[in-house]
């Protein structure tokens, strides 16, 4: 029998202590320090020699290595791909987090069940009944999908060489347990233990893996953070559970950009691929109103034009509210200051909530314009003509600086129909012939002549 120790481990960043405190003196909390049992026992070796590569291991010249890109798979789902980099890499470990009931499984095993690889669905939350209830409503015509309801990692592997799967799926993370490790599931020690068996197996097999991490009540995945270190790639699935709409970003990623964004509409067979997101961001009305404003806006590669919502009303009870959702409400502060500071509007005694429609968040500072126009039409309770956008940063002196790729969304506002877009005077435009007309302004005074 080996022998077994025990050791102390915080909860919440994951630190080890060889005995028990109060405090955690790494991420400053209490009472997140708690005893698990750990065994060592000499592991068994689960490879099998037919899949594992022969690489050699030594040091090499760094002009002396292969520099060609190794070829991705085609995951089949033009969203997912774009977020990943071009598609799925061999021998990558990729975490998929999110709220419950988001769609996570929804998401993985339509993808599953679309690929022409052999695919092996690792579920320890779910039945292979439920699984297929699931399925049928996707796709219950694929034949390369293999379900297997298991926890333990030693039985998951035993039947990863039998099948021998081109791509593995773990539905969760939090689930598995390894016999190595004697704390429960979901511990820090099992999801630590179970994670680095994995990547051992996706390195040495070049067989991608994927991962599902359950979330805490701050929206971080569970788990020590290591877990984020020690995989590839980490997706988010956002969104709001009543609104059908979801956001596919990527926290980090070894082989891609972390600034793409891949957006879905729940519907009753799955989650279909947004391929024009601008058609669900910008509401279609029958008439004007005021506070609306469109701005072009960056995500990653791809355009977006995007609604803003402001409302401006006089403060009821004395202290003013500044409310924002989607938007940096320290931002909308400024942004409030500059109009006070620079136009001469008083919204000091003034309630002001802002909104970016389609439950996403923007972090481009080129919707300042937007959000700046926004609020003077509701102040003054004059709708914008539908067919303005804009796309400018507002500086504290009240100056609209120029903004990257400008070309790009003033393209995309013309492809959407926009009869004017308005962009600062200090971008470098080369495009000629536009049917789209560029109203170049360099104050927001200027805005504030032009929309009066």
């Amino acid at each position: 029998m080996a022998k077994v120790k025990t050791t102390f481990f915080c909860q919440s960043c994951g630190s080890q202590y060889s005995k028990w405190q109060g405090q955690c003196s790494a991420c400053k909390e209490w009472n997140t320090i708690v005893e698990e049992v750990i065994q060592t026992p000499e592991k068994s070796s689960w490879k099998s020699p037919s899949r594992t590569n022969k690489r050699a291991s030594k040091p090499l010249k760094i002009k002396d290595i292969d520099a060609s890109q190794e070829a991705r798979l085609d995951s089949r789902d033009g969203e997912f791909n774009r977020v990943m980099g071009g598609g799925i890499v061999p021998g990558s470990l990729t975490l998929l987090g999110g709220e419950p009931g988001i769609g996570k499984s929804t998401l993985l095993l339509q993808i599953s069940l679309q690929l022409p690889y052999k695919t092996l669905y690792v579920s320890g939350e779910e039945s292979q009944k439920q699984i297929k209830m699931r399925a049928d409503r996707i796709n219950p015509d694929n034949e390369s999908c293999y379900i297997l309801t298991e926890t333990k990692t030693q039985n998951i592997f035993k039947q990863i060489e039998a099948l021998e799967p081109d791509i593995v799926i773990i539905d969760s993370i939090q689930t598995l347990h390894s016999d190595y490790i004697e704390s429960s599931s979901g511990s820090i020690s099992q999801i630590k233990e179970c994670t680095t068996e994995l990547i051992k197996f996706a390195k040495e097999t070049a067989t991608p893996v994927i991962l599902i991490g359950h979330i805490t009540k701050d929206g971080n995945i569970a788990g020590p953070k290591i877990l984020e270190h020690m995989v590839d790639t980490v997706l988010h699935f956002e969104g709001d559970r009543n609104h059908v709409f979801r956001i596919l970003r990527a926290q980090k990623n070894r082989f891609g950009s972390t600034n793409e964004l891949g957006i879905y509409e729940m519907q009753g067979s799955g989650l279909r691929e947004v391929t024009n997101p601008s058609e669900i961001l910008i509401s279609k009305k029958d008439e004007e109103l005021s506070g609306n404003a469109v701005a072009a806006t960056l995500e990653g590669m791809r355009p977006l034009m995007i609604e803003v919502q402001a409302l401006v009303s006089t403060a009821v009870y004395g202290t003013p509210q500044r409310s924002a959702t989607g938007f940096n409400a320290k931002r909308l502060n400024m942004l409030l200051a500059v109009l006070e500071k620079r136009a001469g509007f008083r919204l000091g005694a003034k309630d002001v909530f802002l909104n970016i429609t389609g439950g996403i968040t923007v972090d481009d500072p080129a919707i300042d314009l937007a959000v700046v126009a926004s609020i003077l039409s509701s102040n003054e309770d004059d709708a914008l003509p539908s067919d303005y956008c804009f796309a400018g940063e507002v500086g504290l002196s009240g100056e609209i600086r120029p903004v990257q790729r400008v070309e790009q969304r003033i393209l995309e506002a013309e492809k959407l129909g926009f009869s004017t877009i308005f962009v600062s005077k200090y971008n470098k435009i080369a495009l000629k012939n536009t049917a789209i007309k560029i109203q170049l302004i360099s104050k927001v005074e200027d805005l504030v002549d032009y929309l009066s």
